[in-house]
This record gives structure tokens, sequence and C-alpha cells, in this order.
């Protein structure tokens, strides 16, 4: 039967391979779990089996100590470094500064890898980074007429700013019947309008001729799902 693994199983390996690198390394130094030297350079390791938030908060109080703080946990079974909950995982231990060590253990070697180097976080290139999905949000908080969802919420649909548009002009061409989206517009439906209506994601609109819309049955039905919106647009 094969020995459940301990955290004191990721000490050897971390200690050999600090020591490659020319480190002196002691094991538990002022409740630290390795603490590694090298001229005036000092390394903290803290060793777990897994990543908590506990262990987050340990390493980043060590942070006191040194700039160089790394966690270390054994490699998972299943690890995927394009996986999205582990993209998510190395993004938090940057923005806490934190360097990540995996150990993989096998019945030949132990094998120690860095993941993350323990560097300064910088906020405006990371925002750099994201910024066109800064612009979509803001795109979409400015394309909603009023909070129609509550946060938290789950298996409920969400109403984007694609779907109020879609029920603005569903609840014209039910007050005015047959409209073309030249008239739509006029009413304030926005420039996507002849983009929602041809496309019709959602079967709400019957082309009864080239240029001119009608809201289906399947559309009367499904706005009622809406009643504030619907009733916002109606005014």
């Amino acid at each position: 039967m094969k020995e459940k693994l301990k955290e004191s199983d990721l000490y050897e390996p971390i200690q050999k391979y600090f020591k490659r690198k020319g480190y002196e390394v002691h094991g538990e130094v002022k409740d630290c779990d390795i603490a590694a030297m090298k001229d005036d350079l000092l390394l903290i390791v803290e060793l777990k089996l897994n990543l908590t938030v506990d262990l987050l908060i340990q390493a980043t109080k060590r942070q006191r100590l040194s700039e160089h703080v790394y966690i270390a946990i054994p490699k998972p079974k299943k690890h995927n470094p394009r996986a999205k909950k582990w993209r998510n995982i190395c993004h938090l231990l940057k923005r806490l500064e934190l360097g990540l060590i995996l150990v993989s253990f096998s019945e030949k070697r132990k094998r120690v890898e860095i993941i993350l180097e323990p560097t300064p976080f910088h906020r405006p290139i990371s925002m750099g980074k994201a910024k066109y999905l800064r612009q979509a949000m803001i795109k979409e908080i400015n394309g909603r007429s009023a909070d129609y969802n509550i946060g938290g919420s789950s298996r409920k649909q969400i109403m984007t700013a694609y779907r109020e548009n879609c029920v603005q002009i569903a609840c014209y061409l039910e007050q005015h019947g047959e409209l073309t989206p030249k008239a739509l517009l006029q009413m304030g439906t926005g420039n996507k309008t002849q983009s929602i209506l041809s496309k019709n994601y959602y079967g709400w609109f019957i082309r009864v001729r080239r240029g001119v819309y009608l809201l289906s049955e399947k559309g009367k039905q499904e706005i009622k799902e809406f009643p504030e919106l619907v009733e916002y647009y109606r005014k």
C-alpha cells in the first residue's frame, strides 16, 4: 500500500534544489518551513499538501521577513497549466507577489518545478492587457437602461444589453405592428437594430416583406418573462 504523502516529504527535494543553486538551506527557522540564504538574499518556502487560503495568509505574513517567498505543494495528478482554474490561481499568486513550487513524486525520482517567481506585480501592465475586457464591460453597462439582474443569481437568464435591445425592439413592434429598421432606429433602438432583426437570434421577429418586420407569437410570449423591462419600453 502506498504511503500517504506528508508535508515533510516536500522538504528534501526542495532542499536539494536550492543547495544546487548555491543556497545554504535550513528547515524550521522561526516558524518558517524552509529558509535559504545566498549572500544577503533570504528565501522563504512554505510547504503544504494543498493550496488553501490559510497557506496564502501564512505566505503573505512571511513577506514581512523577505520579498522572496514561495509556496510549495505536490504537483496535482491532473495538472493542466492551460485550465482556466489553474490560470486564475497563478494570477492570484502573481497579485500577491508569491512564488510557486510544484514537487512531483515518482518511483524513480522527485522533481522540483519553479512555476512562478516572487516578482513585483505591475497593476498598470495587467490592466493594460485587459483593456478590451474593461471596454466591453463599460459598453455593456452603458447599453442597459437599469439593473434587471440580481448579483449572485444562477440558473436565471441574465439581462444583457443585447437581450434588452431585443426586448425594446419587440415592444415597439408589439405596440405599432409592422415596422422598418429605419422607423425603429428613429424610435431609439440603436445601431444594432438591423443586425438584431436579420439574425433573429431568439426567433422573435418575422420578416413580412423586404425591409419590414413583425413580432412573432414566440416573441409575444417570451417578452412576458421580463415584465419590468416591457413596462419601461411601453411607456
